[in-house]
């Protein structure tokens, strides 16, 4: 972190394209082993055993505070403790990094900003905010979602230990412009706050590795970074939060504009 914490109460990447050979590597070969066992022993697994998936990742995301380093919510950090210029998209605020590049994904009908996609070397994050419930997670809900979609397009989703909590690995089939078969790999990172969800999905080199290491490091100090600002308007949970243009890019592609027309 490299802001001051309150004292609280309390260009387009390479999306990750491997060849055919390289997604046969990634298949699992895990199978189920068949248990044999008396009607009582069964009743009792049964019973043991219903949803082990589910309970197992939902106690991994309540053990701890995923977000004791980040992201944080605007009322736990203080942002003048440095002379930092950040960059303040309305409900998140970034820091930017040496060599970063950006790309702002825009809905060309309501002209408002979706998300931002942040590269760094052969890496890249897309950063996007959604309301959430004031007491519970919809994150468990969203993981199901991404799975579910995933393997309906023929491809791998799984679950693991992130730095975050419970993340997604993703592994997409898809079709490059020459028309080969190529897969497109991914992790997300999800970061639950007051009323928010913060999505961050790593692609390129940093989606393929695990952990953090000299790969991810950068993307990761990044998302952890993100200070989000949400307002008090009444959203429903899952609906996205649209970000508003920093005043100097606004400023900026005005004076563009106006010069464009003179």
């Amino acid at each position: 972190m490299i802001f001051g914490r309150k004292k609280s109460k309390d260009a387009e990447l390479d999306e990750s394209a491997v060849d055919e050979e390289t997604l046969d590597e990634l298949e699992d070969d895990d199978e189920d082993e068949a248990v044999v066992a008396d009607d009582e022993a069964a009743d009792n697994e049964d019973a043991d055993d219903e949803d082990p998936e589910v309970d197992e990742w939902a106690a991994l995301d309540a053990s701890r505070d995923w977000r004791e380093d980040g992201p944080f919510d605007i009322t736990e950090v203080d942002l003048d403790a440095d002379d930092i210029e950040r960059l303040d998209f309305g409900c998140v605020v970034l820091t930017p990094f040496d060599g970063m590049q950006m790309q702002l994904q825009v809905d060309q009908r309501t002209k408002k900003v979706q998300a931002a996609l942040v590269m760094a070397g052969a890496s890249a994050i897309e950063i996007a905010l959604f309301a959430a419930p004031a007491q519970t997670s919809l994150v468990g809900d969203i993981r199901d979602e991404m799975v579910a979609a995933t393997q309906k397009a023929g491809g791998q989703a799984s679950l693991a230990e992130g730095p975050f909590g419970t993340e997604v690995r993703r592994v997409l089939p898809m079709t490059d412009p020459k028309g080969n078969r190529v897969v497109h790999i991914s992790r997300t990172w999800f970061a639950s706050g007051p009323r928010w969800m913060l999505r961050g999905v790593v692609m390129g080199e940093a989606g393929r590795s695990s952990g953090i290491d000299g790969v991810s490091e950068l993307v990761y100090e990044f998302f952890s970074n993100t200070v989000v600002r949400r307002d008090q308007q009444p959203k429903v949970p899952g609906d996205l939060i649209a970000m508003t243009l920093p005043n100097s890019v606004a400023t900026q592609d005005a004076a563009e504009a106006a010069t464009a027309k003179g």
